[in-house]
């Protein structure tokens, strides 16, 4: 279950699950409950103009970007994966469109350079919940108004692939380093070290004076420079992690997973192994 059915099975009220709005039964079931408003959040069907027709207020969407940019269904990922220094919660009117209906709220807020998916997520679940209170209040009142949205700037957050998980380490360090945070917690970024795979959790940016404290940390084991390795090389292995050559710059492996284990420490993994010079499949 879900949380928000935990909690309406709490507070004692009733909880519909159809799988479509499609038929005529769940049509006339959600006509029969009489309702003001019709909220969706991280809901993956499209509602038909027969459902969006019936609440009296209408039906409303929190999203999770800052409309136009990121329509779709993985916002929070997708601006994470692109750099974005700034997301945010829209509050839309729903049309037949995918995410292209009129704003009544909006709020930013900014992508901190730690965040992943998870974190970011429970930062705009908070602000989505407030801002829908207002809105819904707004249009109780009949003082809530909508904006159209921006005809510039639309791009769209198309649905994770599992394919994607998997880390070119010919990409730059930078860009890995955000697919590793943007697949926190799903699907979780991987490699195949050995033809086995380990799913990488956490990672770090890794620059030259990163690398000499790694070297100073752990002297008997040799390392390669940045930027003299091919790309997946293990540069070196200390108490801080893993380091790992990338198409641009390196990346230091903080967290990562074995099949069948529980997620540990880069450090703990590398215990028992010789890794420098070691090379992870590098697509």
């Amino acid at each position: 279950m879900s949380a928000v059915k935990r909690r309406a099975l709490e507070l004692g009220l009733s909880v519909h699950q159809p799988q479509t709005f499609k038929s005529a039964d769940s049509l006339q079931q959600l006509a029969g409950l009489g309702v003001d408003a019709l909220v969706v959040v991280a809901y993956g069907l499209i509602l038909p103009p027969a459902a969006l027709c019936l609440p009296r207020l209408g039906c409303f969407n929190v999203h999770a970007s800052l409309l136009p940019r990121w329509r779709g269904a993985a916002p929070i990922q997708r601006a994470i994966l692109a750099g974005d220094r700034l997301t945010g919660i829209t509050i839309m009117r729903m049309e037949q469109g995918l995410d292209t209906g009129p704003m009544l709220a909006w709020r930013s807020l900014e992508i901190a350079a730690t965040d992943t998916a998870a974190t970011l997520q429970d930062r705009l679940a908070g602000l989505g919940a407030e801002l829908l209170c207002r809105a819904l209040a707004e249009l109780a009142a009949g003082t809530g108004s909508a904006t159209p949205q921006p005809t510039d700037g639309v791009t769209y957050a198309a649905k994770i692939d599992k394919a994607e998980a998997r880390i070119d380490w010919r990409d730059g360090a930078a860009a890995i380093e955000r697919k590793i945070r943007a697949f926190n917690p799903v699907p979780v970024a991987e490699t195949r070290l050995h033809a086995e795979q380990l799913r990488i959790w956490e990672a770090a940016l890794l620059d030259e004076s990163d690398q000499e404290e790694s070297n100073q940390a752990a002297p008997e084991t040799p390392s390669s420079p940045i930027g003299a390795a091919l790309p997946g090389t293990v540069l070196a292995g200390s108490r801080q992690g893993i380091d790992v050559a990338c198409g641009q710059g390196a990346l230091r492996l903080i967290r990562v997973q074995a099949p069948g284990r529980k997620p540990i420490t880069a450090a703990q993994f590398a215990q028992g192994r010789q890794l420098t010079g070691a090379r992870f499949d590098p697509s």
